[in-house]
């Protein structure tokens, strides 16, 4: 699966709009902040759909996977779905959690405060939720919406002009900072 997905999970209380670009998203935050309640609404479509009460609006289908005796199969039979998971499963820190997601043609929304270090995922990746109660916007005071942010902004960090770098060898490392600094007149604006 590629590409850029939109996702808003609503009801008449809540809604979340996220959107997911790469296979594996995390959702950080404080306790009360949203996250599970995201994850209930989604199981909630998933079991008896809009009579639910909540309504799922993305080009995939938006599936949850939770703890149970048969997670691998679960995870094995689905494609080119997005996944969201609670940090209250205890697999999600497995060794074959990790194998079955970089074989996956799925996106995983995870759920999960500390840190996976069995998975590879981009720091650009990892959000937060944030309560907005916009009435001029959305024209409902009572409502709570819930939005994604960045938790690591690498933007603020795009001025740091170094003036010294060291490479750990005088190899690979010092050719490839070289190559690099090659490119930089063509990739900064001086």
């Amino acid at each position: 699966m590629t590409g850029k997905y939109d996702i808003r999970v609503y009801d008449s209380n809540i809604s979340y709009h996220l959107e997911v670009k790469r296979n594996i998203t995390i959702l950080q935050g404080n306790s009360a902040s949203g996250k599970s309640e995201l994850v209930r609404m989604v199981s909630d479509y998933n079991r008896a759909g809009i009579s639910s009460g909540v309504t799922i609006v993305c080009d995939k289908k938006c599936i949850v996977v939770g703890n149970s005796d048969n997670w691998k199969e679960i995870l094995e039979l689905q494609h080119d779905r997005i996944i969201f998971i609670d940090e209250n499963n205890s697999f999600i820190k497995t060794k074959e959690f990790a194998e079955i997601v970089n074989k996956a043609d799925n996106y995983f929304v995870l759920i999960y405060r500390d840190s996976l270090s069995q998975l590879s995922y981009s720091v650009e990746e990892i959000y937060g939720l944030r309560e907005t109660r916009d009435t001029q916007k959305y024209h409902e005071a009572q409502k709570v919406y819930n939005e994604m942010y960045k938790i690591y902004n690498l933007e603020e960090y795009a001025p740091i002009k170094p003036e010294l770098v060291i490479t750990e060898d005088s190899n690979s490392g010092d050719v490839n900072i070289s190559k690099i600094a090659e490119q930089l007149p063509k990739l900064i604006e001086v």
